[in-house]
């Protein structure tokens, strides 16, 4: 590659975050190369649920919310396009989500209220008819417009449509540094080499805190570990998702079932687990008895994009013009993409922001 092009926007990071950043800029106009370290979408975006709603969403801070149900009133259509524009489907799923947690149900009704949220309080026969398969029969809520992404589709499918427009992709390139010029950020050093820019977006997961760390502003971004286990199930099984007690089990168009997830501090280590699998098992048996005659075929782990708060950063650098910064979703990575790719396009663009973004600053 030409050292020396210039271009509008260099994208640090190919998980579904920065193919979605880099998509809104191609198509506003702007000249936008991605660089991944890896290959793109084999971190977090590849390994989560996929479920497009945060967990007990209720719980968490407004601004959350505003992204989610931002992105989620035009997730069914834009997969919809990604699968017509490049080929390869997502696999969306309009399955529901089922939260067994009792002592939660008036929390979740008023949340429902104030965001005009489908949600319906439920009891244990309610849980029963929405999924036969369950054990625990407990009161919840039943959010029936809840969809889901297969997140190895989902990588594949966003990866597909930006191979269809052209989009440039530069893999295993690891992003070592910032170029700058009077103050301003103009690039990226990296192993192979200077690319430059006039802007540049970190979209980096987990490993968004550690790269900009020498800027000065701290940001508090960390790895947090989830492992997985997938049962080979059938189509019949399962119908909505369900959640208790954290742990959430997923149903798949082919019968698969997804059961997660961990939450473990464990640095950059993407090993799995004897003592997770064994967990993950038991739970998932406890709750859905009859997985016990399905195979586990898979167990996996992923590294989140850990942010306290659980509120993601969405801005420019305060200390680096120039150099713009989307990460920190920690689990709803792909729930909140949709919106915050397309917060984070406008900023940089200089447009009207489709929500305020002074929630989201550094």
């Amino acid at each position: 590659m030409n050292q020396d092009l210039q271009y509008d926007a260099i994208i640090v990071g190919g998980g579904i975050i920065g193919m979605l950043s880099a998509l809104h800029l191609h198509e506003a106009g702007r000249r936008v190369l991605l660089v991944e370290r890896g290959a793109t979408g084999r971190e977090s975006s590849w390994a989560g649920g996929g479920i497009l709603s945060p967990l007990y969403p209720w719980r968490y801070p407004d601004s959350v919310t505003e992204l989610a149900v931002w992105g989620q009133a035009r997730y069914p259509e834009f997969l919809q396009e990604l699968h017509s524009g490049g080929g390869v489907d997502p696999e969306y799923r309009p399955s529901g989500l089922l939260i067994l947690a009792e002592d939660e149900i008036e929390k979740a009704l008023v949340w429902a209220s104030r965001f005009d949220a489908t949600l319906e309080a439920t009891d244990a026969d309610d849980a029963g008819r929405i999924a036969p398969a369950l054990a625990t029969r407990r009161a919840g809520v039943w959010l029936p417009r809840v969809g889901q992404a297969r997140n190895p589709r989902l990588v594949k499918s966003a990866r597909a449509y930006l191979d269809a427009r052209n989009v440039p992709i530069q893999e295993h390139t690891e992003v070592l540094g910032f170029l700058t010029e009077a103050g301003h950020c103009v690039g990226v050093q990296t192993q192979r080499g200077d690319l430059r820019a006039t802007q540049v977006l970190v979209a980096g997961g987990a490993w968004s805190g550690a790269l900009l760390a020498d800027l000065g502003s701290p940001i508090p971004i960390e790895p947090v570990r989830g492992q997985m286990i997938l049962f080979r199930g059938d189509a019949n099984f399962l119908s909505p998702m369900v959640l208790a007690d954290d742990r959430y089990a997923i149903p798949r168009r082919d019968g698969r079932i997804v059961m997660g997830s961990t939450l473990e501090h464990a640095g950059f280590d993407k090993s799995t687990t004897h003592e997770a699998r064994d967990d993950l098992y038991e739970v998932a048996t406890r709750m859905l008895p009859g997985l016990a005659k399905f195979e586990v075929e898979h167990q996996w782990s992923g590294l989140r994009p850990g942010k306290t708060d659980n509120i993601p950063l969405i801005s420019e650098h305060p200390k680096l013009p120039g150099l713009f910064v989307n990460a920190g979703h920690f689990r709803n990575g792909v729930v909140l993409a949709l919106a915050s790719t397309r917060l984070i396009s406008d900023l940089m663009l200089g447009r009207e922001p489709i929500l305020n973004p002074a929630p989201y600053a550094i």
